[in-house]
């Protein structure tokens, strides 16, 4: 019975190890290096044109969620920084999709550079959209960090401490003043 058990561990064990560390489903994925677009075939371009299109409306879509959690939470100030992220994202989008329809128009014509430009500006536009979301993620982590206004601080003060409470000194000793003499001769 003891060898089926161990057989039982190691072979449990051999199907874990073979499976390999499981994916953080939260892990974010850094956005690739910047290429250079006359490197990447025609036919890629296009492909990874979309792509990038398809990562930055994901990013879209997270942010908004960050938006709604600052809304909800009623905080200001992570609303507005988690805003100002979307507005850029939003933008940064916007121009990502005009530039792949002149990209898709470009290379049909058989424009080398005007492709090549439209690209590089697609691949940008997915670099700087993936910072924002960082930056986003950044804004809503910033309630950590402040302390409401109705916060009450209790202190217990231990009573070992020697010589009393140091904000509350003793008051000064008395000192007698003597008046002058009240003549100069004496």
């Amino acid at each position: 019975m003891r060898t089926v058990g161990w057989v039982a561990v190691v072979v449990a064990t051999g199907v874990a190890a073979a499976q390999g560390p499981v994916p953080s489903p939260r892990a974010p994925s850094a956005p690739p290096a910047l290429e250079k677009a006359s490197e990447v075939p025609d036919t890629q371009k296009l492909e990874r044109s979309s792509q990038a299109l398809g990562v930055m409306r994901d990013v879209l879509r997270q942010v908004i969620g960050k938006v709604e959690e600052a809304r909800r939470t009623k905080d200001v100030v992570k609303l507005n920084c988690a805003n100002e992220k979307l507005t850029q994202i939003k933008g940064l989008l916007r121009i990502s999709e005009q530039a792949d329809v002149s990209l898709q128009e470009s290379l049909t014509r058989r424009e080398v550079s005007t492709s090549e430009h439209e690209f590089t500006k697609v691949m940008i536009a997915r670099q700087k959209v993936g910072q924002l979301r960082s930056e986003a993620e950044e804004c809503i982590g910033q309630l950590a960090f402040r302390t409401d206004e109705n916060l009450f601080i209790e202190v217990e003060e231990p009573e070992n401490l020697p010589g009393g409470d140091p904000t509350r000194p003793p008051p000064p000793d008395v000192v007698l003043v003597r008046p002058p003499p009240a003549s100069p001769i004496n």
